[in-house]
């Protein structure tokens, strides 16, 4: 499991959701694992069932003046109650203040208390896209993704069947390199992202003549930094008994993090020019996309011929027993 310690959090964040530590420093030792946060109003009301103690919790204007409502007594209780469960940390928005007592409490049980100048709608976004991202699940595979005609198309096979060489192809007819050899796939927002396994440039290496710089080489309009992944190319040695997909009818997929994407397995061989296939892939994807597909519409009008040719036979038929029996 991922997580962060709240001063790691504080640190990187501090100027883009306009933070300000409110507590003593020691406070942000403790460590955040949840992609998620918390209005506790429920829990400041006493009820502590489902109280979801492991996030970053958000205090806006409700909270604040809960809080200022009550008396001091039940005041100490209620935020006591809610500091033992062990929270990571609270942030306070609009930079509205709270009563002392529940900065002493803070210090004393060792929870970290933030202010940001930043609305609470405006604070929960910022922080909530950071969170997903952060925490986001993610695998690195052996892969080279591309940019073909917007979708992201990821070419995987074993080392050496020609990944780098289609995609440097790719490239020089217009479109986009992500990444090549390494990938990491990342799932967020309920989609699949891509991204280069390695942060240290658009590098690529082709055999018998080594690394090529595609950014400095082909230009920065022809690299991405990350892209969502639309299909799965898997390319394989040619094999003449093997029994490959010829028409499209049958649909395949792959599955990465928990999502199926489609996958097509294209054979390869000597003279094949498969980055001409790459890009048909791509341009037949957006087409069914848009509601047409060459397979349902060749199927069809396959039966249709058939039906006719059936209907011109009976036809026939019916005529020339119609003349015998004259």
């Amino acid at each position: 499991m991922k997580e962060i310690t709240v001063r790691e959090f504080f640190d990187a964040k501090k100027k883009d959701l306009a933070l300000s530590l409110v507590t003593e420093p020691e406070t942000l030792a403790k460590k955040v694992n949840s992609p998620h946060v918390n209005r506790p109003g429920l829990a400041l009301a006493g009820y502590l069932e489902v109280f979801s103690a492991e996030r970053i919790q958000v205090f806006g204007e409700t909270e604040v003046r809960y809080l200022q409502s009550l008396k001091e007594d039940d005041l100490v209780a209620r935020v006591r109650d809610m500091f033992k469960t062990d929270i990571p940390c609270i942030i306070i928005t609009k930079g509205l203040t709270l009563p002392p007592v529940i900065e002493y409490l803070a210090n004393d049980l060792n929870i970290a208390m933030l202010s940001s100048r930043l609305s609470t709608i405006n604070l929960i976004q910022h922080l909530s896209r950071y969170l997903q991202d952060l925490f986001a699940l993610e695998k690195t595979i052996h892969a080279t993704l591309v940019d073909v005609f917007g979708l992201g198309i990821m070419l995987t096979g074993k080392s050496g069947i020609g990944k780098s060489e289609c995609a440097l192809d790719l490239v020089h007819r217009g479109h986009s390199l992500v990444g090549d050899d390494l990938i990491t796939l990342r799932y967020l927002d309920d989609q699949l992202y891509g991204r280069p396994g390695r942060e240290f440039g658009h590098f690529m290496e082709i055999r018998g003549v080594g690394f090529v710089n595609v950014e400095r080489m082909f230009g920065i309009e022809r690299t991405r930094r990350q892209k969502s992944i639309d299909l799965q190319i898997e390319l394989m040695p040619w094999q003449e008994n093997m029994d490959y997909e010829r028409i499209g009818l049958a649909n395949s997929y792959a599955e990465h993090l928990g999502v199926k994407i489609p996958i097509i397995y294209l054979p390869v061989s000597p003279g094949k020019n498969v980055s001409v296939i790459v890009e048909v892939a791509a341009m037949n994807m957006i087409l069914k996309g848009v509601g047409y597909d060459a397979a349902e519409d060749f199927n069809r009008k396959v039966h249709d011929e058939i039906r006719k040719k059936t209907m011109q036979k009976k036809i026939e038929d019916d005529e020339k027993n119609s003349d015998s029996n004259e």
